[in-house]
């Protein structure tokens, strides 16, 4: 693989030549690393089940024991990959939402055909990211992601999009430089049981929420 492009992308008006360009690495099966509205992360499309595969590994694991999610436009696009919500859920959802949430959903039929295993629930995350919404409003449909991890221990997030390039250049084909990000992750609500559970406290806050 040769070594990826930081393309800086406007944080807030993101161009949309840029986004093109973002999009049509997507569809030709790369993977990108971007900012969202917690912290940058590896995604690829949906359709691309070798993507799939590459973010896997780059998480170091097999697709169907890796923690990957789907990254959403709203939330009718996410209710294609979950099951129907139940009314409490889904207006717990709509509070959140687009956030820097994860919410933990019982998956429909659809989901297997992305990760190529049977899987029962599905992490959905709608984040509150320019430059994300404008992807996937140009590539049409969800990207599948993960967090990226410093490969230094004594840093879980990185923030920089430089440094992110030095570390990560030869492994994607894309790192989009949208300025500084966060160092906390999303917050991990698992809504597959009678009442919601917080999996992960992160950067989303509780009040209102749960």
């Amino acid at each position: 693989m040769s070594v990826a492009t930081l393309l800086a992308v406007h944080p807030i008006d993101p161009e949309p030549r840029k986004i093109k360009e973002a999009v049509a690495v997507l569809n030709s099966g790369g993977v990108l690393i971007v900012p969202t509205d917690a912290v940058y992360a590896f995604v690829c499309s949906a359709k691309q089940p070798r993507a799939v595969e590459q973010v896997a590994a780059l998480k170091g694991v097999r697709p169907e024991k890796a923690e990957l999610s789907l990254i959403c436009r709203d939330l009718s696009d996410a209710s294609t990959y979950a099951r129907q919500m139940d009314t409490g859920v889904f207006r717990m959802m709509k509070r959140a939402l687009p956030g820097p949430y994860t919410f933990i959903l019982p998956a429909t039929a659809e989901v297997p055909n992305i990760f190529k295993v049977k899987r029962r629930t599905v992490g959905i995350r709608v984040p509150a990211s320019p430059i994300l919404q404008g992807i996937l409003e140009e590539l049409g449909h969800p990207l599948v992601a993960a967090s990226v991890h410093d490969t230094d221990p004594f840093i879980t997030h990185p923030s920089d999009a430089e440094a992110i390039h030095e570390q990560f250049a030869s492994k994607v084909d894309l790192i989009i430089d949208g300025g500084p990000s966060g160092v906390v992750g999303s917050t991990v609500i698992d809504a597959t049981g009678p009442e919601p559970r917080l999996i992960r406290e992160g950067l989303g806050s509780l009040h209102g929420i749960l």
